[in-house]
Parts: structure tokens; sequence; C-alpha cells
């Protein structure tokens, strides 16, 4: 365990290291703030850190590892991360180890604000103590950690999620911690241009606004919107309130009154922009590293239940990728001298996973025949040549597609898709008619959660459905979208993980150029950092990196999609 300045990695300094080789038994080595002596006691354990034969545990170990390696250490060998092994086990509960000290070893532990104080200006941090005042915490916290290493793997063994765990969890952690460290570099003379641009627009649609509602107002404020609205403008006669009478002005209550006057697809416009702003084209620069002139977020493995990794500080995964604003964001993104970013995203992963799962023909034939997906689900339902299909009756097919199957009701698919609830019904009847498989899997899955309690991904990953025998049919129906939803998505997610953590090794041929230096802006989308003078001299070492990942040597799962181009053989959709 590291003892530092902070909770963020890149920014905090070292204050102490403690080890513990033994249950009972730990150690704790304080360091001076001077980074020259830091750097001395350091390398003094840099045999023990990079020695690949001795296993390295740790509670959020990315966290320790990116702090080393702040100072040259490359932490090598097994690793046991006793924060993920809990989130393997218990996705959906609390993972720190204050708490899994008092559930798995019935031991309360020493709290950090009893020796650096509440959150708040008046926090100290590690450095303000002296070591005879940090040591008793820091040994019991590598003493803790290794007294939960010693029963979670039990539990690992037991409920049969060690290849989730030691396969595709922890060879994750030391690809995040490159990337992480690595950052991402930023323009920021570009965000500065759209900064002023959108600032104008903003002015532009605020005197729209005023205009459509014959009055001024403070357009951020929802009680003030919701008077102009229902009060003033009566764009419907009940509008839904809360339970202090105040109307509700969400995004989604407004998204569904758009049609009703013109004034909400300008307020809409302008709050996002407003998000844009003060989220993003304001915020980013604020954010770049002093020390590394980058970005660093932090993508989390032990935050969704689903599998999936978020980022934060800042979230880079939120970014608008479909208009054109988000895209002016994006483009503030820019490589290294001399690089270029590469980014590859498996196509339609989960539609492909959804067909596999429920083995249904008419899917697995409409994704083999090399057609698009959206445009052959249209061609069956409406019984038609898909070379007659439409854009309409294509953007029908793929809403139906991404949220039949996830359970959406008539009247849901009837308010996203704009139309009569009998048109929705008739597309969902069409829908199961065309995939008959489908329904009968999305009905065996809930009927395997209310056997079990829980669904599973393709790799063993637990979803945990309490719910799914609720009386109260809200959140009974929510569980049993989940119970649908679970498998599919974290499939998707285990899947890219696989992908993320093979292609930084030496066999998948993808080190064409530098490290890999930002994953999953918009998840599944992996970016890499690649020399562009390699690329422009050889195209064929991307064109072989490219097909290396699908081949089954690397254990990275191909599509068929792709697959038709190659004499590899295509047992089921989805091979490894």
């Amino acid at each position: 365990d590291t003892e530092t300045t902070g909770t963020e990695p890149m920014d905090a300094e070292l204050v102490g290291m403690s080890f513990s080789d033994a249950e009972n038994r730990a150690y704790y080595v304080p360091v001076p703030a001077e980074r020259e002596e830091v750097l001395k006691i350091v390398n003094e354990f840099r045999p023990l850190f990079e020695n690949e034969k001795s296993m390295k545990v740790g509670q959020n170990i990315k966290y320790d590892m990116i702090i080393l390696q702040n100072y040259g250490v490359q932490v090598k060998g097994k690793l046991f991360d006793t924060m993920l092994a809990h989130y393997v086990l218990q996705p959906e509960l609390r993972h720190n180890m204050d708490y899994l000290a008092e559930i798995y070893l019935h031991y309360q532990t020493i709290h950090i604000d009893e020796l650096i104080g509440a959150r708040g200006k008046n926090q100290k941090n590690m450095r303000d103590l002296s070591p005879e005042d940090v040591y008793r915490y820091a040994c019991e916290d590598a003493d803790v950690t290794l007294k939960l290493k010693n029963v979670l793997e039990k539990e690992l063994k037991k409920q049969g999620a060690e290849h989730l765990f030691y396969e595709i969890e922890m060879p994750l952690v030391p690809v995040l911690v490159n990337i992480e460290s690595n950052g991402v570099l930023l323009d920021t003379e570009a965000l500065k241009q759209s900064s002023q641009h959108f600032t104008v627009r903003l002015q532009e649609i605020e005197k729209e606004i005023y205009e459509m509602a014959g009055e001024t107002f403070n357009i951020s404020s929802a009680k003030q919107v919701g008077e102009v609205l229902f009060d003033k403008l009566k764009i419907v006669e009940k509008a839904k309130k809360t339970k202090t009478g105040q109307y509700v002005t969400s995004e989604e209550v407004l998204q569904s009154y758009r049609s009703k006057h013109d004034i909400i697809g300008k307020i809409l416009e302008y709050r996002g922009l407003k998000k844009l702003l003060s989220t993003y084209i304001d915020a980013l620069p604020q954010l770049i590293n002093p020390r590394t002139g980058r970005i660093h977020t932090s993508f989390n493995q032990a935050v969704t239940a689903t599998g999936r990794l978020s980022s934060s500080n800042p979230n880079l995964q939120n970014i608008p990728i479909r208009d054109e604003d988000g895209k002016e964001i994006r483009k503030a993104f820019i490589p290294d001298t001399g690089c270029e970013f590469f980014s590859a995203d498996y196509s339609q992963i989960e539609l492909r996973i959804m067909a596999h799962l429920s083995e249904d023909k008419n899917m697995i034939d409409a994704f083999l025949s090399g057609h698009d997906i959206h445009a052959a689900t249209a061609a069956k339902i409406y019984k038609i040549d898909i070379n007659d299909v439409t854009a309409d009756m294509r953007r029908k097919a793929k809403t139906a597609n991404f949220g039949i199957i996830y359970g959406i009701s008539v009247f849901g698919l009837a308010e996203r898709m704009g139309v009569s609830r009998q048109e929705a019904k008739e597309l969902i009847d069409g829908y199961f008619e065309t995939y008959p498989q489908v329904k009968e899997y999305m009905d065996k899955s809930i009927q395997v959660a209310r056997e079990n309690g829980y669904v599973e991904t393709i790799f063993h990953r637990k979803r945990f459905l309490p719910d799914i025998n609720s009386r109260n049919g809200v959140v009974r129906g929510y569980a049993e979208r989940n119970a649908i939803n679970a498998p599919i998505q974290g499939s998707a997610a285990d899947i890219i993980k696989v992908a993320i953590s093979h292609a930084r090794t030496p066999e998948s041929r993808l080190w064409v150029g530098k490290q890999l230096v930002a994953g999953t802006l918009n998840s599944p989308i992996t970016l890499f950092n690649l020399q562009s003078e390699s690329n422009r001299s050889n195209p064929f070492q991307i064109q072989f990196a490219h097909q290396n990942i699908r081949r089954p040597h690397c254990r990275i799962f191909f599509i068929h999609q792709s697959c038709q181009k190659e004499s590899i053989p295509k047992p089921s959709l989805l091979t490894y």
C-alpha cells in the first residue's frame, strides 16, 4: 500500500510504503519530501516491485502502480486486487476496504479522517503527519488487504469466478495504468475558439427563446422555465409536477413535448450547449496536469453493475459523438507530435451477442449475409426486398433493434419513434415474428433470473436481481429488463476488456508505434497512438495488426462480418 499526499495519482506525491508478507505482520517505510531522496529509497525496493515471479496484492492496486510508475518503477508479476475481487463477486455493493474488513473479517479499521480530519479546506494530508502518526494506519492497510485476499480468493473459486477475475479483470489493470499515465494531449487554442463560438451561439438562442416566450427569464431555472411553458404558453393542459408543486422540466419530459411548441427545441439546444461549455470546453483546459501537460482521466473498473468501464476526472465517455458540437470537442484531443490516432470498434456488438445468445437463425443469417442489420431487419418486418427499404423504415427498425431486445414497451417505443401506439405494437409484433428465438431468449432470461436471483454474461459475470420477484409491478419490470439487458451489455463489456488487454501484448503485433494512450473514449472504442511515419511507409503494418487481432490464437473475439474476408471457419457468431 502507498501513502500519498492526495487521491489523484498523477498529482500525488509518495509519503510512505507499507508491506505485509504474512497475516498480522506488516512494515511501514516513510519517505522524505525531496524527490531525489524518495527515488533513492524507492530504488531499494525496485527488485521487489519488478520481480515477475512474486504476486503483488493490493486494494485498488492500480492507484499504487501509477504512484510507483511516477517514480520510474514498473510493478510486474501476477496481481491480486481485493477491490476488484469483491466487485466480481458482488458488483452492486461497496468495495472500499473499511466495508470489506467489516463484512469478511468482522474488523473495524482506522478511518483516514481520524488522521487527517474530515473533508474540507482544513483537511490535512499524509505529508503533514509524522511517521509515528501514520505507521499504524499504513501497516493495518497492508495487513487487512492480505487477509482479505486470503478470504476472497476462496470465494472466487467457490462462485466459479476465477476465470473472470484472473483472465479478464486483472490483466486489464496494467493496461489502464499505462493508459492513465500516458494521458492525452489537448489543443487548448482550438477549445478557446470553440468557447467563443459557442458563447455567441448561446446568446443568439437566448434571444430566440425570449422572443418566443414574449419575455425574459432565467433559462437555467427549472422553476421559471416551467412557469413560462405551462402557465403562460400553456403548451399542455396537465403538466407533470413535483411533490412540491413545481413543474417538471427535465430533458426527458421536454423531449416528449418537443412537437408542442418550437420553444422546447430551443430550450433543449440551449441546455445542451451550456452543458458542453461548462463540462468540457471551459473545464478541460483547467484539468491539464501541469507536470505532464496532458489530460489524465481515470478508468474505473469497479463502478458499473454491468462490467463496463466508467471514466471520471474528467469523464471522457459522455462527450457527444453524433452531432457537430460533440465532434468539435473531440477534435481538441490531439496525438503526440509525429503520431496519429487509430481507433477500432466492434460493429453492432450487442446485437451480435443477442444473435449468439438467442441462436435466432434469422438474425444470424442477417449478419452472415453481410447486409446492414437494420436494413435487413426492416426488410423482414415489412416483408419487402432489402433494396426497397427506405431511410424511414431503416430508422424504425434500428430503434426496434436497440429498444425491443431491452424490453421496451409499446408506449415507450411509440414515444421514442414519434408514432402511434398501434404502429409501435405492429412493429414489435413484426419484430418477434421475424426473430422468434429472440423472444424466447428474453422470456428465458427472466425465468432464469426468477429461479436463480441473477443472470450471467458469456464469461459468467453475475448481475444479481433481488427485485425480480417483487410484488411491485414497476420495480419488478425494471428487474426484468435488466435480466434481458445485463447478459448482453455485460458480455460486450467483457469482450472489449479482453480486446484491450490483448491489444498490448507482443503477439498481437499492435505495437506499430507508441503505447496505447487512451481507451474507450466512447466504449467500446479503443484509441491508439501510432507513429505516422510507419503508417505511411508501410500501411501493411496496420492491416497486419488489424488482421492479427481477429485471429483465434490471440484469444480475441472476432465478428463474422470481418471473417468473410478470410478463410476462417464460422462455427458460431462469436468465436475466440
